[in-house]
């Protein structure tokens, strides 16, 4: 049974949050007092995956110490200056914020902000398992699937939205293989989905980045599915960097690209993904190289952590309204009103 990526302490008054970074080996969990401790679990990926880092973010507001208003303006700058490229951050402090403008009562205003990162936290649940519905009905009853990156119950409240397509898919009784990119340079795929899937007895088997567009070669695959971290009104998507290549493999052999995430993840003031902010990521989680050897410090490193996939490339979105098909920016203009 897989263990809970995130959990509220009710005794303790404190946010659990599995820490990631030492899965498979350990499961343990940091506990987060201050809104600056989840910050901090949010940056160093401890916690990570789009809508999961919302949930955080929502019990780090929560979380406020003493709460005014002055506080609250802090906390939300902080909080979201942790990670820019996942919009569910922002969607979810957004939410958060709006309690604080409706509830004028100090007294009151703590217990209802805890409320609503709790009610974050099991919509996204229910919201993971409508978009595994959707998606599995998108797969035939034998079918191999790759998938990139980790969009599991791990970087969700629970279920998961590429991941919950695989599990749902499992469940309607469908015979599913799942092929996981290992995601360099910080493995998720190596280190989280291979876990995830493999406790949840799903057949998984693990690979290279660069071996999968040899394998859509060698072998039917019926899909690639990835989740998302930020979508743009015109379905270009923003995922974990090496999403694109994959795409343009998949586009290339025949294979349907599919996404799978929750409305919260378009953005619809975004008009492209050119317009998407990028994030970053420190030189060192290239530098370091198995057996403890390092890459000279001479040697320049770019580390961006995602990359954008252009619409053309995409055939389905899988929302927990319904499947999206292009032209994306039709659909998602009708989703939103």
């Amino acid at each position: 049974m897989l263990p809970d990526t995130l959990r509220w302490n009710e005794e303790e008054r404190q946010l659990e949050i599995l820490d990631q970074r030492k899965l498979p080996k350990e499961v343990s969990y940091l506990c987060c007092k201050t809104p600056e401790e989840v910050a901090v679990a949010i940056e160093d990926m401890a916690v990570r995956g789009a809508p999961a880092i919302g949930i955080a973010a929502a019990y780090g507001v929560a979380l406020t110490r003493p709460i005014t208003k002055d506080a609250l303006d802090d906390v939300f700058l902080r909080l979201a200056r942790t990670r820019p490229t996942a919009v569910n951050l922002f969607w979810a402090l957004n939410r958060m914020r709006k309690v604080t403008e409706e509830v004028t009562d100090i007294a009151l205003l703590e217990r209802v902000l805890l409320e609503e990162a709790k009610r974050i936290h099991l919509e996204d649940i229910e919201i993971n398992k409508k978009i595994g519905a959707y998606g599995a009905s998108l797969l035939p009853n034998d079918c191999t699937v790759i998938t990139h990156c980790n969009a599991g119950a791990l970087a969700t409240g629970g279920y998961g939205t590429a991941l919950g397509v695989i599990r749902a898919a499992k469940d309607k009784g469908k015979r599913i293989k799942v092929y996981a990119d290992e995601t360099r340079p910080v493995l998720q795929g190596a280190r989280l989905t291979a876990w995830e899937l493999y406790q949840d007895q799903i057949d998984v088997t693990l690979i290279c980045d660069s071996m999968a567009p040899f394998l859509m070669k060698k072998e039917k695959i019926h899909a690639v599915i990835v989740g998302a971290d930020r979508i743009a009104k015109n379905g270009d998507t923003a995922n974990k960097i090496g999403t694109y290549g994959l795409a343009v493999a998949a586009k290339f052999h025949g294979v349907p690209f599919i996404v799978a995430a929750p409305v919260s993840t378009i953005d619809p003031g975004c008009s492209s993904g050119g317009k998407i902010p990028i994030e970053m990521r420190k030189e060192k989680e290239i530098r370091l190289l198995p057996g403890a050897m390092e890459v000279p410090q001479e040697i320049p490193v770019w580390n961006p952590a995602f990359d954008v996939t252009p619409a053309n490339l995409i055939t389905a979105i899988v929302t927990e309204k319904g499947v999206l098909y292009p032209p994306f920016d039709e659909a998602i203009s009708k989703l939103f009103g």
